[in-house]
């Protein structure tokens, strides 16, 4: 067992699941209980989390800072571990373009952090050989952090080469994987509007089994959790044109998981409530 002190911000439903085979692994994990929700607070507590009292605090006493967060705060999350002093192994493990690693490693660069490049596929971790952690980076760092996760529910897997790697994994493996979800949503939703959506599922369940089009109930999965997705969407785009394609697949995602927000977290929220969203009704 590695026994390591280790920071995670922030510890969302992904990120508290990510600290919790840390924990498994032997660290001791914490966190920042200020300004955060109960429920937040309880599962921190449920998992083995230790609150730390500020950012100056977990900065100090970690050897290695966990960044798991909506993708749109990565870059001013590491401007803020900077800012406290952190000199360890920051592991960046967010959804975010290769270009925006970059500049995240440009916000650490005066600090003395060393930056691992992270990238989480998979569902948060909750039994063996369903998610993966993706690192590419320094060499040492990458095998510190390997250490962590060895031989726990979330496999570490080494890309060789340099920060943006795992960036760029994730986000194609994201762009197949989620923009399946809006285009199933789309093509539900046309399908009902001429009155032939139980005749698509079928269709779809006959030659297309295992997909989203042939399960509403899994392509509406995607409501409660498009807050998150959509910026996804915008970083899979920035990621596409930095590569000479148009990103227009990504935008066109993110318009549609924009219309879902208001489901933030709604488990309960249904395929017909989100056709309607996106026809505006």
């Amino acid at each position: 067992m590695v026994h390591a002190d280790v920071g995670i911000v922030h510890p969302g439903a992904m990120g508290a699941r990510v600290a919790a085979q840390a924990v498994a692994g032997g660290a001791r994990v914490r966190w920042l209980p200020l300004g955060r929700s109960a429920a937040t607070r309880k599962r921190a507590d449920e998992l083995g989390l230790r609150p730390a009292g500020s950012l100056t605090e977990l900065a100090a006493r970690c050897t290695v800072i966990l960044s798991v967060c909506p993708p749109a705060a990565a870059l001013d999350v590491a401007r803020v571990v900077a800012a406290a002093g952190f000199g360890g192994v920051y592991v960046d493990a967010n959804a975010v373009s290769p270009a925006r690693m970059a500049q995240i490693a440009e916000a650490l660069a005066d600090t003395g952090a060393t930056l691992v490049d992270g990238g989480i596929a998979g569902p948060p971790p909750r039994t063996a050989g369903t998610t993966r952690l993706y690192l590419s980076g320094e060499a040492t760092a990458v095998d510190e952090v390997q250490g962590l996760f060895r031989n726990t529910l979330l496999t570490p897997v080494t890309l060789a080469g340099p920060i943006g790697r795992a960036s760029a994994l994730k986000l194609a493996f994201a762009a197949y994987n989620k923009i399946s979800y809006a285009l199933a949503a789309e093509a539900s939703a046309l399908a009902e509007s001429h009155g032939v959506l139980d005749d698509l599922v079928d269709l779809a369940a006959h030659l297309l089994p295992g997909t989203p089009l042939a399960a509403p109930g899994q392509w509406a999965s995607a409501g409660p959790r498009a807050w998150r997705w959509g910026p996804e969407m915008e970083e899979i785009a920035e990621a596409s044109r930095g590569s000479g394609l148009s990103g227009a697949l990504a935008d066109a995602a993110a318009h549609t998981f924009e219309r879902w927000q208001a489901h933030k977290d709604d488990g309960t929220v249904t395929s017909d409530r989100l056709i309607a969203d996106l026809r505006g009704e």
